[in-house]
This record gives structure tokens, C-alpha cells and sequence, in this order.
């Protein structure tokens, strides 16, 4: 099985449609998530990856880069974790990584609720440090963006461009580790990079700019690939 462009899974399981587990599973094997090719299924790399639930600071529409900082899940975002564990429910997943913030590690614990997964942390998939922004609106960081570059680093913090680069290390750590199948529960903005880059954009924000919460993304090892070089094209 060859997959040509990332997948993503709530296109296959509808939270409307609220489907079984049964039917989630017949959906997956069934080779929607790609046309069919020389590898089975098992013999793919496959990383799921997915932006946290919705955290009180998302419902406030403030930034947080700091993760010493306590956020947690609101009951949405509580609820979008547990639809992300049963869109993952019949996929084999060997390890599951999540950043040092804890809205990250509360969506996998719900997502993978009973099942028999290890857990690491992997600082590198941290939300951008954005400095002295820590706490301020949504308006007031686009604010700040617009007035600058990529390369310039938030006042206290680091660039976007650097963060852009510490992602695409932690992507390709990623590719050199040995499981079969990865859970990834990180950030909207390492995931939106990811998937523009693996699409072959011309910029990181575009032209998939906003991510759902909790939606699970499929890349296989070309498209992760493709992502890494992207993301280093770019910056």
C-alpha cells in the first residue's frame, strides 16, 4: 500500500455519524485511507498524529508556550479525546508520544484509555515558545506576527523558523524509530506545518491553516518524508 498525500481518519469515521468500532475498522482495512499497492498494511509505517483536545486557553483564545504552565482540557475537549480513541480504535499503535504539555498526555491517556500503549515525552513537539507573549490574546499574537518575520524570535522566546526546524528533527527522530505504528499527540502548529510541507507548499501556514482538535492525521514514511524536507525547504 502506497499512500500519496496524508490521510485524515474523521474523514472516515463522521463524528455525526457516531460509527461503530466494527464499522471504523471495516473502513480501515477496507484501503480507504490510500490506493492499493505492492505493501500489505502491516509492512507500512504508519504516524497518527493529532492536535490536543480543547484546552480552557483554546476557549479563551490565549497563547500558552510555556509548559510549566497548567492547562487543561475543557469537558469539549475531554469529549473530542475520547471520538479520537474510538477513530483509532483498530489501529495497532505501538507507542504514543506527546509533548511536555499536559493537554497533550490527557488527550492520549483518554484516547488510549485501556489499551496497553507505552508513553514518552519528546520536548522537540512542544508548542512554539513564544516569550513574553505567554498569556496574551489570539489577536495580540497574530498582531505580533504581522509585524514581524519568521526569523524573528518572540521577545523571549524562539522564531518560528526555529521552531519550524526543531519540529522537522522531531519528525525525523520519528522515521528512525522502530515501531510499526505511532500515536503523535502534539500542537496544531507542528501538525499544520507537517501537512503543508508533505503537500509540497510553498509556505508552512498554507493552505490548510486551521486544524480541528483532536482530528487524527495518517502520514506513512514517503509522506513524513516529504513533510521533513518541506519543513526545511522553507526556513
Amino acid at each position: 500500500m502506497h499512500f500519496e498525500s496524508v490521510v485524515c481518519l474523521r474523514q472516515l469515521v463522521e463524528p455525526e455519524a457516531r460509527q461503530s468500532r466494527a464499522s471504523s475498522n471495516q473502513a480501515f482495512a477496507s484501503g480507504c485511507l490510500a490506493s492499493a499497492g505492492s505493501r500489505s498494511l502491516a509492512s507500512v509505517q504508519l504516524y497518527v498524529i493529532a492536535r490536543h483536545g480543547e484546552s480552557t486557553l483554546n476557549f479563551e483564545q490565549r497563547i500558552n508556550g510555556d509548559p510549566s504552565v497548567p492547562v487543561r482540557l475543557t469537558e469539549k475537549g475531554h469529549e473530542e479525546s475520547r471520538l479520537l480513541g474510538q477513530q483509532i480504535a483498530h489501529v495497532p499503535i505501538e507507542l504514543c508520544v506527546h509533548t511536555r504539555f499536559g493537554r497533550t498526555q490527557e488527550t492520549a491517556e483518554i484516547a488510549l484509555e485501556d489499551r496497553d500503549v507505552p508513553f514518552e515525552v519528546d520536548p522537540s513537539l512542544d508548542d512554539i515558545d513564544v516569550g513574553e507573549l505567554e498569556g496574551l490574546t489570539l489577536e495580540e499574537y497574530r498582531a505580533w506576527k504581522r509585524a514581524h518575520t519568521r526569523g524573528d524570535a518572540f521577545p523571549g522566546g524562539e522564531s518560528l523558523d526555529d521552531a519550524a526546524r526543531r519540529y522537522a528533527q522531531a519528525y525525523r527522530d520519528l522515521l528512525e524509530r522502530p515501531e510499526a505504528s505511532i500515536l503523535v499527540v502534539t500542537h496544531e502548529i507542528p501538525l499544520r506545518y507537517a501537512i503543508n510541507a508533505a503537500d509540497g507548499s510553498d509556505e508552512l501556514d498554507g493552505p490548510t491553516r486551521q486544524l480541528a482538535n483532536a482530528t487524527p492525521y495518517v502520514f506513512d514514511e514517503n509522506a513524513l518524508t516529504r513533510a521533513v524536507e518541506g519543513i526545511l525547504r522553507l526556513t
